[in-house]
């Protein structure tokens, strides 16, 4: 899923809509075809319309999360840049509101709320190559990060230290600031994000592409910033990535221009069962593993090899899940590993079941195994939230509380608590639009369900758990002391809703903190139109 498996996965299973029986190529052959074949192949290929009288329709005007289902007058599948400006200028002519979708994975209604008129589709845009008048490895807004993970190791050995869902799209993953398993050791996507490819709209109305790079005297700059952690939807449509790490000469070879993955990994898997814990067992166990992320997630920590989701699940469910991988070759990885075991468990009265615990090849790990992947499920809501010291015991009780009540039978109700900080924290909070860079653990609440009669139900309780975590800061993860808001990729209208949050802190404060303002700058002179909006974008100033 994401960064936590809280999203529509099925190992190595396409994304909705993704398989469009379309004249051009999809995200995943993209990845196997030479750069300069895919991009003369999508020259001569024309954007798709697909209309309610298509029977392609009703696959396309929804996402992986079946709660969000909109009612376009037309879907635009395109495969090039300029098919995007064309797509854009004439949904602008119109006067015609337009979203767009990369891999479908948006938790809100994003890209199918009422008003939208226009989705363009950028599953068509999923290239993978080394750019060499840029000097880095170029990835389309439509390629799904298990095509990256292939394509950059194959080719060049080489990983962006992404989130662990392989059906989640580049496009907003990136954009959002998206973290994965090797974040603790490489940071996030956007910290090697060199330059991106952007149609907006200026004052005039018309739609144009630019590219913005992180080159100190580039007068775009300020949107190559932008795209760092504001999430999509903001200022224009991403038609490109290109990515390079921090430091690396532009005549390196494609080999050396982003972080190698691990040869091999230490994988651990291991399960606790309700009846097991009592309450005072249970928050200790919380507790234990926010603590343990606080004493190992400095910069140069050598936990920062070490990356684990602790996924409790509500107690009808019977048992809970802690996921683990650590880099085999880190000194003392095994030690490492089994410390950090024994550090979650200590003092919670219960014993843990093993169920995996081996050592695989990196590959393996990042392509087949099942620690990091949940069953599918097509209806689910996020809330999240920054975790920057061990959790508290009014936030631990109250995670006890609403994880056994009774009156909700919801097995898969889950609050993941997964594994932040590291390399991540070297970066300033300004550097990136991401702020968030001194916490250590991120937190997702998730109830995932079937039925749409019971769409009610688990929204309710997840709104009633998350407003009895944070009760002492106006039911929301204020910034400073003990949280540090909550991640954009993780996206919650709620934080926007004056009813659910009484903390007097505004959403934008919750998700990009003092950036915000900057953010709003860069809105101003990108989209000053503001043709690209929804309910958690950069509003104007």
């Amino acid at each position: 899923m994401t960064e936590v498996s809280r999203r529509r996965l099925v190992q190595g299973a396409a994304v909705t809509g993704g398989a469009l029986a379309l004249p051009a190529l999809g995200a995943t052959e993209a990845a196997s075809l030479p750069h300069e074949t895919l991009a003369a192949t999508r020259r001569a290929a024309g954007a798709i319309q697909v209309t309610p009288a298509d029977p392609r329709y009703s696959g396309l005007i929804s996402g992986s999360n079946q709660r969000w289902v909109g009612s376009p007058d037309y879907v635009r599948i395109v495969h090039s840049a300029d098919q995007v400006v064309r797509a854009v200028q004439e949904a602008v002519d119109r006067g015609l509101k337009v979203a767009v979708r990369s891999g479908g994975h948006c938790d809100e209604d994003f890209t199918a709320s009422s008003d939208i008129r226009v989705v363009i589709d950028m599953s068509g845009l999923g290239s993978i190559g080394y750019d060499p008048a840029m000097g880095a490895i170029a990835v389309g807004p439509g390629a799904l990060l298990g095509s990256v993970y292939r394509a950059l190791y194959k080719k060049w050995g080489v990983v962006l230290p992404g989130g662990t869902c392989p059906t989640v799209g580049a496009g907003g993953h990136i954009v959002g600031g998206g973290y994965g398993a090797l974040s603790r050791a490489h940071g996030l996507t956007v910290d090697h994000l060199y330059a991106i490819e952007v149609v907006h709209v200026d004052a005039a109305g018309r739609a144009r592409k630019v590219v913005a790079t992180r080159e100190p005297n580039d007068p775009h700059r300020e949107l190559w910033w932008a795209h760092t952690g504001a999430g999509g939807g903001n200022f224009g449509v991403i038609t490109n990535y290109w990515l390079r790490s921090p430091g690396v000469h532009r005549r390196a070879e494609p080999s050396a221009l982003l972080p190698k993955p691990p040869s091999e990994v230490l994988l651990s898997d291991v399960s606790w069962s309700w009846d097991s814990l009592t309450e005072a067992g249970f928050t200790r166990l919380v507790r234990n593993f926010t603590d343990w992320h606080e004493r190992n997630s400095s910069p140069t920590s050598p936990g920062r090899f070490l990356y684990s989701q602790l996924k409790t699940m509500h107690r009808s469910a019977g048992s809970f899940r802690m996921s683990t991988q650590i880099d085999a070759a880190a000194p003392d990885a095994e030690g490492i590993l089994d410390s950090f075991l024994a550090a979650v468990n200590e003092g919670t009265g219960a014993g843990y079941r093993v169920g995996d615990r081996y050592r695989a090849p990196w590959y393996y790990a990042v392509t087949e195994w099942s620690g990091f992947v949940e069953p599918a499920v097509p209806r689910w809501k996020t809330k999240s939230a920054y975790v920057r010291k061990a959790l508290p015991d009014d936030q631990t009780r109250a995670l006890y509380r609403q994880l056994t009540r009774a009156d909700y039978p919801g097995p898969f109700g889950m609050v993941a608590l997964v594994s932040y900080g590291g390399r991540i924290n070297a970066v300033t909070s300004g550097a990136t639009a991401s702020p968030q860079r001194d916490s250590v653990v991120k937190m997702l609440f998730c109830p995932l369900w079937s039925n749409p009669a019971d769409d009610a139900l688990h929204v309710r309780w997840v709104r009633e758990m998350y407003a009895d975590v944070y009760a002492a800061t106006g039911g929301v993860p204020r910034p400073g002391g003990v949280n540090d808001g909550s991640y954009i990729n993780y996206c919650d209208s709620d934080l926007a809703d004056p009813a659910l949050n009484t903390s007097g802190v505004p959403w934008h404060q919750l998700y990009f903190k003092d950036n915000y303002p900057r953010l709003q700058r860069v809105k101003a002179a990108w989209d000053p139109r503001n043709v690209f909006s929804h309910s958690l974008s950069i509003r104007l100033p």
